[in-house]
């Protein structure tokens, strides 16, 4: 009965979230019909940026949706952000129907260049792209550039660079050289 309650709760508390976000972000916010999202959850959109949700997207306690200035974050159908999970914007992130993630994963379609005066305000971005019915495992990272193609499974604590084919099991199990900077 308590989780009836809560989830009764939660839903109602999006219903007004998502209102007042309709109301600051007309053109830049889009959703489904019911979502439930946690009363803490972080939703940011900036000037010019596009936020868009498809139906039944649930997020947990601590979670941060983030599309910064001019950005794309689009949402499927039927996807579940875990407790604390992060999803920061600054160029295009998709993430596809049904797709869950565990607990604590971060994606990020940025970096900050390194090589700039001004480390604190340029990145370098490069698009993302999470296919449909993928499971994301707890305490992952997916970077910059990153495709993970559908029905793909990430196992947690991974770090996501590059291309994971569709219906792959992609485990990280090699530890990269350290890149020394002081050479450049």
């Amino acid at each position: 009965m308590r989780t009836f309650v809560c989830n009764i709760i939660s839903v109602a508390f999006t219903s007004i979230k998502f209102t007042v976000l309709k109301l600051f972000h007309w053109k830049g916010f889009k959703t489904g019909l019911i979502e439930r999202f946690s009363p803490d959850t972080v939703v940011q959109i900036g000037k010019g940026a596009r936020l868009e949700l498809g139906k039944r997207v649930s997020v947990h306690s601590g979670a941060k949706l983030m599309a910064r200035t001019n950005a794309r974050l689009t949402v499927g159908s039927n996807v579940m952000l875990n407790y604390g999970c992060i999803v920061v914007c600054r160029e295009s992130i998709s993430i596809g129907e049904g797709t869950m993630f565990g607990p604590g994963v971060l994606v990020y379609d940025h970096d900050h260049d390194y090589k700039s005066e001004d480390k604190s305000r340029s990145f370098l971005t490069s698009p993302v792209s999470i296919g449909k019915n993928c499971w994301i495992g707890a305490n992952t990272i997916v970077l910059r550039g990153a495709k993970i193609g559908d029905n793909s499974v990430v196992a947690a604590g991974s770090v996501v660079t590059g291309d994971v084919p569709p219906n792959t099991l992609f485990v990280q199990r090699r530890v990269s050289q350290m890149h020394d900077f002081s050479a450049e």
